[in-house]
């Protein structure tokens, strides 16, 4: 595995390898002196077009942990700003021979078209393209269920038979898409919950089931985790907005409130990718209730990436962890 694209790229069999892997680096966490050799020598550069705070530090801890140089790039205050092309940007990155580009660009391919290209011959991770694909936030996901879900050893194991209800802004959402491709791979079961408009077109073709109404999902039970979507205002006030009649409204027959959440079996995950909108897909009584595991996804995004740089710079042949 030279690239991570897509999570639809992944076999069952790939994708545990993956979280198997995780696993390992989340182990060496624990340790007093948690920074590994494994990429001593490579070079590894965050290209980020969009702002992140969450999956561009979650790269360069993971990065810096296993001992890579790296260097961070934002097309704020860059050569971007004067209209520099992606393709002469990445160009003028892989002369400096570097080994790995982590990119997140607003534009959906982005990272295939790097990849793809004879612009660089360096690994390709995709932090987040467009409302394409986020495939290593999906796989901290899957991680995060499979250690509360699946045992006391969940190695080798994938979430056969988990029940996901996936709620909200589907529509902007490159973690629903990278999510129902990687959940169903790995035999779960997953329930889109959303209003019509802000379901994609097409989202009857998904591997997964779609519901408009979240009550009527939660009373139906065999859910194992919610898992709340941003609501991405940005995106839809670039496209025009009237996607709902009013926050109020959404938050009522959308959101996750403690009402709800009493109505959930108190094994049941709470589950966002973060940043949240407090009062709007979720409150905070839930958010930082007992059930939610929202900050534990943020500190298994390491372990993921670790993992992921690792696999695909080394192949897993980088040395004893």
């Amino acid at each position: 595995m030279k690239h991570l694209l897509s999570t639809k790229d992944l076999s069952r069999d790939e994708a545990v390898g993956i979280l198997d892997t995780a696993a390992h680096m989340a182990e060496t966490q624990a340790r007093e002196i948690k920074k590994l050799p494994a990429l001593r020598g490579r070079t590894v550069v965050n290209l980020f077009y969009e702002d992140s705070t969450r999956t561009r530090n979650s790269f360069e801890t993971a990065e810096k942990r296993l001992s890579a140089d790296v260097i961070n790039f934002s097309a704020k205050g860059s050569s971007v700003s004067k209209g520099e092309s992606l393709k002469d940007t990445v160009e003028t990155i892989g002369a400096m021979g570097i080994d790995a580009i982590v990119v997140r660009h607003s534009a959906s391919g982005a990272a295939h078209r790097i990849a793809h290209s004879d612009w660089t011959d360096a690994t390709v991770i995709n932090a987040g393209d467009g409302t394409h694909q986020h495939p290593t936030q999906a796989l901290l996901d899957a991680y995060t269920l499979r250690r509360h879900l699946m045992g006391p050893d969940p190695l080798g194991q994938d979430l056969a038979g988990v029940g996901v209800a996936i709620v909200g802004d589907v529509l902007h959402s490159r973690v629903a898409r990278s999510n129902v491709d990687l959940l169903t791979t790995l035999g779960a079961h997953v329930t889109l919950v959303a209003p019509p408009t802000l379901l994609p077109i097409g989202v009857e073709t998904w591997q997964c089931g779609v519901s408009y109404d979240f009550d009527r999902t939660l009373a139906e039970g065999g859910l194992d985790a919610v898992m709340m979507l941003r609501v991405q205002a940005e995106r839809m006030s670039a496209a025009g907005g009237g996607y709902f009649p009013s926050a109020n409204e959404y938050s009522r027959e959308y959101g996750l409130d403690s009402a709800r959440l009493s109505r959930l079996p108190a094994g049941v995950l709470v589950m966002h990718p973060g940043p949240m909108n407090r009062g709007l897909e979720i409150t905070s009584v839930v958010a930082d209730s007992a059930q939610s595991v929202i900050v534990e996804q943020v500190a298994n995004g390491v372990a993921i990436r670790m993992a992921v740089l690792y696999l695909t710079l080394t192949g897993g042949q980088g040395g004893a962890l």
